[in-house]
């Protein structure tokens, strides 16, 4: 059997103040090459904390995590370097990360600079790609985060994380801003391209009908803990955890 595309072992990361539990209280969770996990919990369970500490973006106090079979913090700069650009973060609003005062295009063109050894033409070509990839037109190059609505802007943010060819997104609650038409629509496209191009996803959400339509299987998070996790049906039908139980009577879809 392969190894997973990355696994993190006993991940900890503990609250400024020392009084009460970890933000992540010693976390084992694997996501496969091209699978889509989703990783559910109320707000402060420690998912954010958790895919950040994945992303690279939030140091861990202790833990190991391991990359295509090698650990983390044993590779060499140029593969950490690697790292960085095959895991891209998607945050939940995407007009808070992107720069107000850049157009669409200078935008993409800063991310890619800094992913990419490409020349002016073949920078150019690429996010040209990406624009189609996730549906926007080139004229929205030239518009500033604020002229976009909600939909564009999250496009706009998948499209940035894919300028780097990553092969895991790592996607913060990414529709739970966007009325149900456009969560749709943006589910849609991320399952198109993970179809399309292999990608693992790290879905992380407050809403398991939301999770249920991306992910084969899911992970559930609860006071930096992971509580269980298994299959979508056998975790959506046969609940081991009372929280998990808990969530699901919360939602109307899967009141009996």
């Amino acid at each position: 059997m392969s190894a997973p595309l990355l696994a993190a072992q006993g991940i900890v990361k503990r609250h400024r103040c020392a009084a009460g539990p970890a933000a992540v209280g010693g976390v084992d969770l694997c996501i496969g090459r091209g699978e889509s996990l989703g990783l559910v919990g109320e707000s402060g369970s420690g998912k954010t904390t958790l895919a950040r500490i994945l992303a690279g973006l939030t140091e861990m106090d202790s833990g190991r995590l391991i990359w295509q079979g090698r650990a983390l913090a044993e590779l060499d700069r140029a593969a950490r370097a690697d790292y960085r650009r095959a895991v891209q973060y998607v945050f939940q609003n995407p007009l808070g990360a992107l720069n107000p005062r850049h157009r669409a295009g200078l935008i993409l063109q800063r991310t890619l600079r800094g992913l990419t050894t490409l020349d002016a033409a073949a920078r150019a070509a690429r996010i040209h790609t990406v624009m189609a990839q996730v549906g926007l037109e080139r004229t929205l190059l030239q518009h500033f985060a604020h002229q976009l609505s909600g939909g564009q802007a999250q496009r706009l943010a998948i499209a940035r994380a894919l300028l780097g060819q990553p092969r895991l997104l790592i996607l913060d609650e990414p529709v739970s801003a966007l009325d149900v038409s456009l969560q749709a629509q943006i589910l849609n496209l991320l399952h198109e391209l993970r179809q399309a191009q292999g990608l693992a996803y790290l879905f992380i959400s407050h809403d398991l009908a939301v999770v249920e339509r991306l992910c084969p299987r899911i992970a559930v998070m609860r006071d930096g803990l992971i509580l269980e996790q298994g299959r979508r049906e056998r975790i959506l039908s046969e609940p081991r955890h009372a929280y998990t139980r808990a969530l699901l009577q919360a939602h109307p879809r899967y009141v009996q």
